[in-house]
């Protein structure tokens, strides 16, 4: 990323007159890798089925053929079931939640590792801050949202339990409760939970992309270089707080999940 923003500045810093090279939404367009028809396969589409391929290979290499005394990897894969388990799933949803850790857990890690991705040399790009990835999990667990809801409460009753019991009806409708509820489910909700995730790994690129062009920028054999020390630490404190922010989002997007599956299940509102 900072040697496309150097290159197209033509290797320019602050003392040889030229402006500082600014990231933008640019940071987030790559050249395709190669083209079939209308579709560009880039460096984000890469990075989300590497992910993918990461995650399924690990936890079918660790349960493919389990033992009663695990093995190096088969206790890896137990420990990051149990710590899913143990911090997500059963917190919200209680022991019956364990049905649903096969959803959960991958996605958990999935996630994970597509935001630690900005964090790792050559790949240096979190995918989900590209929000076409982010929008197809959330499409994904709402269609098991309204299928449970629908499944354990009946039709009309799920939509009733949208509702706040003991609310008279001439509130619901005259006091637009209802059409507040409506906007809530089928709009704010889905939204934020996309939004969130999307929105702390843009910001975070940006403003760890800025600082690591400031550096170079600001790097000349002069009095420069202390403006450039004072970048240098603010991308180290940038990268070990994107580190958390890429664990507390998958975190985050995980346990809204099971709160969701939690809220359809449960017949009070």
């Amino acid at each position: 990323m900072i040697g496309d923003v150097a290159v197209t500045a033509g290797g320019c810093h602050i003392f040889s007159g030229c402006g500082y090279p600014a990231p933008g939404l640019q940071d987030f367009d790559f050249k395709p890798l190669f083209t079939i028809g209308s579709f560009n396969f880039t460096k984000p589409e890469l990075i989300a089925i590497l992910c993918g391929i990461v995650v399924i290979a690990f936890f079918w290499v660790a349960f493919a053929k389990p033992k009663l005394i695990p093995g190096r990897t088969q206790s890896l894969g137990e420990l990051a079931i149990l710590a899913v388990r143990d911090q997500i799933v059963r917190p919200v949803l209680g022991k019956k939640g364990d049905s649903y850790l096969q959803l959960i857990v991958p996605m958990f890690f999935f996630i994970f590792l597509m935001n630690v991705m900005e964090l790792i040399p050559l790949f240096q790009f979190p995918a989900m801050s590209r929000i076409g990835f982010v929008w197809p999990l959330v499409f994904g667990v709402y269609i098991l949202y309204w299928y449970l809801g629908f499944k354990s409460k009946g039709f009309t009753g799920y939509f009733k339990s949208w509702i706040p019991p003991g609310v008279p009806w001439p509130i619901v409708i005259f006091g637009l409760l209802g059409l507040v509820e409506i906007l809530k489910y089928t709009i704010f909700q889905p939204f934020t939970l996309g939004v969130r995730l999307f929105g702390n790994m843009f910001a975070g690129h940006l403003l760890l992309t800025i600082f690591m062009v400031a550096t170079w920028y600001m790097t000349s054999l002069s009095v420069g270089l202390l403006y450039a020390a004072g970048s240098v630490f603010m991308v180290l404190f940038v990268f070990l707080l994107e580190s958390l922010v890429s664990l507390l989002q998958a975190f985050i997007f995980s346990t809204l999940t099971a709160t969701y599956i939690a809220d359809s299940l449960e017949h009070g509102h």
